[in-house]
This record gives structure tokens, C-alpha cells and sequence, in this order.
């Protein structure tokens, strides 16, 4: 796959010189591979910074190891998202190579292998129950070639604890709050910062919490500026925004 002048030219090139065949050049130039079930963006480093993410959740085995086949082909970085322990065991024995983030729900390219960034972002929950969505908001930022902190259970109901660690969280670059039951830590961090704050609301919760719908309302409504509110559970999400903020920062 190409996408600057200069590597189309020499594709061209190479056609007009008997050097490589029109179906080769043709294949070279296409943005996407066609798979039947499923058309693979391999555009998307170009357009976006970062190569089509694997939603794992409704495809079969089969079908996401050939999605990977063609990442891998074209020396893409692999994120697998929402990925149960059956499927990610099957894909492991496929690729050894790639690790498997059970609690983030994750099989990636190994972290120690991406460069990070000299910025950071935090990550932070309110309770333990929702550490699995700050996770998968923390591995798909890493992922994404950013240094990550973690400041885990540290909501409202024991307010010291967040402030214990509040100078580092203020020391980044971008914040992303994870939080279920009433949501209010998002609001406290964001009266606290001067950077963006990516309020990610979770299922956790008794009844009237409807499976985070009032936490997202209540995120919603937030009167501290500079908050920004992603969908129920979308760790993915919160840790894609905070890179893309921290990634932009790294290249100007």
C-alpha cells in the first residue's frame, strides 16, 4: 500500500519499465484489503496515525486471525479490542508473539517493543470495579506509543487519595477518568487540571445507575470545563483520545 507522490511515481515507474506487473501495481495503490467478510483500512495509518483497531467482540476466531494476517502482512501495529480468554488463546497460538491483556480484554503488539511518548497521560479510576475499563483505556494508549500513569481507586468516597496523588496527574498532558456509581470524580479532576479530561462513565453500579446511563448523564452535566464524555465502557475510546492528544503534542 502507498500514499505519497513520490512512492506512486515509483510504482509508475516500475510498470513502465516492464519492472512490476499491472495487477502488482494495482494491488500496491488499493487502500483496502478485501477479505469477503471484512475490508481492511490500510489507509488508516496515513490518514488517522494509526493502523484499523480489531473489535473482537461478534467475530469469530477465524475471521479475526485473518484480519490480523493482513495488518501483519502490511507491517501494521495489532489491537485487538474486547477479546474473551477462548479467542485470545486461539490467536496466541497463531502468533506467540503477541500479548494478551486479560483484565483490558486485549491481545496486541508486545508494549516493550513501541517507543513511547515523552508526554504522559494519566489514567484513573474511581473503584476497583472499574479497573478493567481504565486498563483497556491504558493498554490501548500504550499501544498507541504514549507513557501512561495509573492512579487506580482513588474516587470521591475517599477523596484523600486522589489528592495524595494529584500533582502527578497535574504534571500530564491529558486525563482520562473512568467512573461508575454517580461519576463525580471526572467533574473533582477537571476543577484540578489545566489539560483536556476524557470522562469515561462505566455499567458499575445499583439499580438507578440503569447500567451507566446515569453516570453518563451525570457526566454530561458536569459544570467543570474541559471535560469531554465518551460512550458507557468505551475504554478504547477514552485511551485512542488521550493518544491522539499526546501523539499531536510529540509531533509538533
Amino acid at each position: 500500500m502507498s500514499d505519497s507522490k513520490n512512492d506512486i511515481e515509483e510504482i509508475l515507474t516500475k510498470v513502465q519499465q516492464h519492472e512490476l506487473s499491472i495487477a502488482a501495481a494495482q494491488a500496491k495503490l488499493k487502500h483496502y484489503d478485501d477479505l469477503g467478510f471484512a475490508k481492511i483500512d490500510l489507509h488508516r495509518p496515513q490518514r488517522q496515525g494509526f493502523p484499523e483497531v480489531i473489535f473482537g467482540e461478534g467475530k469469530t476466531q477465524e475471521q479475526i486471525v485473518s484480519i490480523i494476517n493482513s495488518l501483519n502482512h502490511n507491517n501494521q501495529t495489532i489491537l485487538v479490542t474486547r477479546i474473551d480468554d477462548d479467542k485470545a488463546q486461539h490467536i496466541l497460538s497463531i502468533y506467540p508473539t503477541l500479548e494478551h491483556h486479560p483484565t483490558a480484554q486485549i491481545v496486541c503488539t508486545p508494549i516493550a517493543n513501541i517507543n513511547k511518548s515523552n508526554n504522559v497521560a494519566s489514567i484513573i479510576s474511581a473503584g476497583t470495579s472499574d479497573i478493567h475499563i481504565a486498563e483497556e483505556a491504558a493498554i490501548t494508549a500504550e499501544v498507541m506509543g504514549v507513557t501512561v500513569k495509573r492512579f487506580y481507586d482513588v474516587g470521591v468516597s475517599g477523596i484523600h487519595r486522589l489528592f495524595e496523588n494529584i500533582d502527578e496527574i497535574r504534571a500530564s498532558k491529558v486525563s482520562v477518568v473512568v467512573a461508575g456509581m454517580e461519576g463525580a470524580l471526572c467533574s473533582v479532576i477537571s476543577g484540578l487540571v489545566n489539560h483536556p479530561v476524557y470522562a469515561i462513565p462505566t455499567s458499575i453500579g445499583y439499580g438507578a445507575n440503569l447500567a451507566g446511563v446515569s453516570t453518563l448523564l451525570s457526566m454530561i452535566n458536569s459544570c467543570a470545563p474541559g471535560t469531554s464524555v465518551l460512550n458507557i465502557d468505551n475504554g478504547f475510546g477514552g485511551g485512542y483520545n488521550a493518544a491522539q492528544v499526546i501523539n499531536m503534542l510529540e509531533t509538533n
